[in-house]
């Protein structure tokens, strides 16, 4: 599929999406958004891609909503947002529940929905000049993009509020202390890093990797039986893949494994 807002390549099992308004800090306008929702949905359903990274084009990850769009067209904003988040988090949820690894890949500022985005990978990479921001309440605005779901999972209810409340600008490290970060690269030893980590991911038990993210996706709400339950039931079907099998057998052997994702 061709896209005019987003750059998507697959290398060695890896999708990456990099989102292309470097102009305007990569801030998601309706095309911006569209065409992240459809790279999600074609990066999810390839068989031929075992992990996804998503990345910004330029200095930024995402600068969020574009709010010159906002100002532009009032007598329309509700409208407006709705079907620009109608795409959001149409992608958000693909990416939440995409049975493959997503590491988002933040080069640069991370604002509004482009922190919500960010929030929603299985691990978050930041350069070092990386930064992170709620920002909505600087135009009188509410969070969306997922924020309000993870962001006090990952790192409580006040430091939420605080964050949404204040527009306090995280760095990379802090947002690795907080625990809103996996690592952190200098800048310019960020893009091997990514690359070398997605490249990893790809080669793993993508099966696995999926059941356990649906896995801790469901503990938010289920009861601990219930959940066992549910870990029994993944694990037992994870028995019958060809990568269990492999792994086992190499285990056994004390050879490394070697998955395919089958």
């Amino acid at each position: 599929m061709a896209y005019e807002r987003v750059i998507y390549e697959v290398k060695d099992a890896v999708a990456a999406i990099t989102l292309n308004r470097p102009d305007a800090y990569n801030a998601l306008n309706l095309a911006l958004a569209r065409d992240l929702f459809h790279a999600v949905l074609e990066a999810d359903e390839d068989r031929a891609v075992r992990s996804i990274v998503i990345t910004g084009a330029g200095k930024a990850f995402c600068a969020g909503g574009d709010v010159k769009d906002f100002a532009d067209n009032p007598e329309r904003i509700g409208i407006l947002i709705k079907e620009l988040t109608t795409y959001l988090h149409g992608a958000v949820s693909r990416l939440a529940r995409a049975q493959k690894p997503v590491v988002m890949a933040v080069n640069g500022v991370a604002a509004g929905g482009g922190m919500s985005l960010a929030l929603a990978g299985d691990l978050v990479v930041a350069a070092e000049s990386a930064k992170f921001t709620m920002a909505y309440s600087k135009i009188a605005a509410s969070p969306d993009g997922s924020s309000t779901y993870f962001l006090p999972r990952l790192i409580g209810l006040r430091r939420a509020i605080e964050l949404c409340y204040t527009n306090r600008a995280l760095t990379a490290r802090e947002a690795m202390d907080w625990g809103l970060v996996n690592r952190v690269h200098p800048d310019a030893e960020f893009a091997g890093s990514v690359s070398a980590l997605a490249r990893e991911l790809a080669q793993g038990p993508t099966l696995a990797f999926g059941r356990a993210k649906l896995l801790f996706h469901q503990s938010t709400q289920e009861s601990l039986e219930t959940q066992m339950e549910l870990e029994a039931q993944a694990i037992a079907a994870s028995g019958h893949t060809e990568d269990f099998r492999n792994g086992v057998t190499a285990f056994a052997r004390k050879q490394p494994a070697s998955f395919q994702g089958r």
